[in-house]
């Protein structure tokens, strides 16, 4: 009869023993769904949550120009209104009343572009009751007037330079990847520093790729900053700006900028119902024409295969 050391440690994976109580373990512990960049699993809980702050999301796009109450956002999503808040804010970052700001905002954007409409007519129609309210936060949110705005979709405008602050020296850097299905596409990537989750207004720091790798956001003044990408096709490019829309956005975790420089990589990921919209006049206004890009995205910087550290 074979020793104990001969057959093997028990529960060693390598030997008989430790793979059939692997596979017993398998069985009674079947694996879940790991939720994509995390690599911790989606509780059927959780899936159930998603889905009732994207029901929420999509009834914000159907009745945008509605005076919807935080209510009517919780019925579409079945959930009580604390609990909806509290859930919408996990999973968005913001408030509905924000997310729900920035659906209105953005779909002015359109309705300027697509249509010769007066800006009041917009501003009804998006759901303003008042013209200078609407004026101010759409000038505030995109960076210009809604008339520059429609005037500057036929010029195109050049990549915001934000006011140097005195004395402001911190900085963020860090590598910025793509998703395997942006391989083989040409993109332009715009990185802003802002000071809400909602990529809106004059960031204090900005930085333009054609490509996936590092990018630097230096004269960040002290306080709590949110790094937002977004990155927009260069082949194919549709004439009309409205639909010129970001393929890929990121996003990521509230980062406190104090003398020095703060790393922090940024994965983008395709458009999904939770994401916020870009409210920033850029990417759909980049440039009247377009620079040809030098190269496709490489696979080496997907977000996959990236695995270098800071240069």
């Amino acid at each position: 009869m074979a020793t104990r050391a001969e057959r093997g440690p028990v529960g060693i994976p390598g030997s008989r023993l430790g793979q059939a109580r692997a596979r017993d373990r398998r069985r009674a512990h079947p694996a879940r769904p790991v939720r994509r960049g995390t690599g911790r699993p989606i509780t059927m809980e959780k899936r159930i949550m998603q889905s009732a702050v994207e029901r929420a999301i999509a009834e914000m796009w159907d009745r945008y120009n509605e005076p919807l109450s935080l209510s009517e956002l919780a019925d579409a999503a079945i959930l009580s209104r604390f609990h909806f808040s509290r859930i919408f804010r996990s999973y968005t970052g913001t408030s509905p009343c924000r997310f729900l700001a920035a659906v209105r905002l953005s779909k002015a954007k359109d309705i300027l572009l697509e249509s010769s409409r007066n800006v009041t007519d917009i501003a009804y129609e998006v759901g303003y009751n008042s013209l200078g309210t609407f004026t101010s936060r759409f000038t505030k949110s995109v960076g210009v007037s809604p008339a520059r705005y429609r005037q500057l979709s036929r010029i195109g405008i050049p990549a915001p330079l934000a006011a140097p602050v005195p004395g402001a020296d911190g900085a963020v850097r860090g590598l910025l990847t793509m998703p395997r299905s942006a391989m083989g596409t040409p993109l332009r990537v715009y990185v802003g520093a802002f000071d809400s989750p909602i990529a809106q207004g004059m960031p204090a720091a900005c930085d333009v790729l054609d490509a996936p790798g590092m990018y630097r956001l230096p004269g960040i003044p002290d306080g709590q900053w949110y790094i937002r990408g977004a990155a927009v096709a260069l082949s194919g490019v549709d004439p009309r700006p409205w639909v010129r829309k970001p393929l890929f956005v990121g996003a990521a975790d509230p980062v406190r900028v104090r003398h020095g420089v703060v790393e922090v990589d940024l994965g983008l990921h395709p458009v999904g119902p939770l994401d916020l919209p870009v409210l920033v006049a850029l990417p759909e206004l980049d440039g009247g024409v377009l620079p040809q890009p030098a190269a496709a995205v490489p696979e080496r910087l997907t977000v996959e295969a990236m695995a270098s550290p800071f240069r």
